[in-house]
């Protein structure tokens, strides 16, 4: 049977899943669908969906700084894409002269590649990047680069225009569908089972269930190479005369300290966070750490730590002063499948006869909803700014054209030999549920 005849399922309705299903239909096959366990989609608590997401290509990785670019170029489409990007540019704070900085290396490819950088080596020059009437820190001691070839997303219409796309190729997608086993023949995977007794049956699956995956599965065991882990994030609402002052702003990340924060967006909301190892929430026997969102627990997921509450409010602080007088209206643990090294988890379980694809790893994967109220949100991630062309290396590493490098980089059987650098420390502190924040603490 020719490859596009494939009768392929993909498990999770997020950035990896819907652009592998979107590029395999673009190839021509012809029976792609992909389910999700959420009952409406974009999933309230899923992996993609969110109202801003980074979209920037400082990596000190050239592979996934290119392919970054690659995808910004698609972003600008407004064709293709609406208006879900916006150009804002990413301002890094750094050293661009301390060479084993991760802000200069991922400086220097952007110099490589004819990116628009400009790098800034005084208080004086860096305060001058944000918008007249904007109150900013003194960024004392610090350099940094403002790169005006990237920006932010919004990341649910994103979502939705890529669910859009795939209908119009004949996709399939099925919404509240909650997979709780692979059907197996042998060695060979043949579909899947829900919840509510319903199966799939497919040549080809395709797990694309972000920070889910490892609880979802855990007979595959697979926490030696990635796990879900959550990160802090927290929001504060501007006043519409405050929001056009700080409108113009640029994402600004800071990764010392991890911190980044967003300019305010249509609703007048900035949203910052901390990007670090996070919190693990380890569940049953085998201690799989689990997404802790406001679908799992309504009345406290959406609380972080209440020490995290401080650090943030400190770290916006040095970035906007007088914004950080304001109370917190709004507190997420985004949870993030992620990957030891850093690096994406793309290629077939060794022991399923090409019929088990992984595509997950996001390292930073997040989520929106209308009511910010009830959802989860997440911001820097390694996945949701490739959503226009994450999926072509998913259909190569299916069809076998990967290429040698990249299957060995993405493999699920490898031995990480390195931690992601990008994060601020490597250690992850598992979630005291006692700790969580109170309304007290936001004010």
């Amino acid at each position: 049977m020719a490859q596009e005849h494939r009768k392929t399922l993909i498990v999770g309705s997020g950035c990896f899943g819907l652009s592998t299903a979107f590029h395999l239909l673009k190839r021509g096959w012809t029976d792609v669908t992909v389910i999700d366990r959420a009952a409406t989609l974009p999933a309230l608590d899923g992996a993609s969906n969110d109202f801003n997401r980074i979209v920037r290509t400082s990596y000190t990785d050239y592979f996934y700084a290119k392919l970054a670019h690659d995808a910004i170029e698609s972003w600008r489409d407004r064709d293709e894409w609406n208006d879900a990007y916006h150009e804002s540019g990413v301002f890094v704070l750094g050293s661009p002269d301390a060479v084993v900085d991760y802000a200069h290396k991922s400086y220097l490819n952007d110099l490589k590649m004819g990116l628009r950088v400009v790098s800034f080596h005084n208080q004086t020059a860096l305060r001058e990047v944000f918008p007249p009437g904007a109150q900013v820190g003194s960024f004392a001691d610090r350099t940094g680069h403002l790169n005006r070839d990237g920006g932010w997303a919004n990341a649910g219409q994103g979502v939705s225009i890529l669910i859009t796309k795939v209908k119009e190729l004949g996709g399939k997608i099925i919404s509240g569908k909650n997979v709780i086993e692979l059907t197996k023949l042998g060695r060979k995977t043949t579909g899947v089972r829900c919840s509510d007794g319903t199966t799939f049956n497919a040549s080809l699956v395709v797990l694309a269930t972000g920070s889910w995956t490892g609880s979802a599965f855990p007979d595959l065991q697979m926490e030696n190479i990635f796990r879900a882990t959550g990160q802090c994030v927290a929001m504060v609402k501007l006043t519409p005369e405050e929001g056009d002052i700080y409108r113009n702003s640029p994402v600004v990340l800071d990764f010392s300290s991890g911190f980044y924060v967003f300019p305010p967006n249509e609703d007048n909301l900035v949203k910052m966070a901390v990007h670090a190892a996070g919190y693990t929430h380890s569940v049953g026997a085998k201690k799989i750490s689990t997404p802790r969102t406001v679908t799992s627990d309504p009345e406290t997921g959406l609380q972080i730590p209440r020490a995290n509450v401080k650090e943030l409010r400190d770290w916006l602080r040095m970035v906007y002063p007088a914004l950080a007088e304001k109370p917190f209206v709004a507190t997420r643990l985004c949870w993030y499948n992620d990957s030891v090294d850093g690096d994406w988890v793309i290629g077939y379980h060794p022991e399923s006869e090409d019929s088990l694809m992984f595509a997950t790893g996001g390292s930073g994967n997040s989520i929106r909803h209308h009511n910010l109220f009830v959802s989860d949100y997440g911001s820097l991630g390694h996945a949701y700014k490739f959503l226009p062309v994450i999926g072509r290396l998913v259909a190569d590493a299916i069809e076998g054209k990967l290429s040698a490098d990249l299957t060995a980089k993405f493999a699920v059987t490898r031995i990480p030999d390195k931690p992601d650098q990008s994060r601020r420390g490597q250690i992850t502190q598992e979630l005291d549920l006692s700790q969580l924040c109170i309304a007290q603490d936001l004010q």
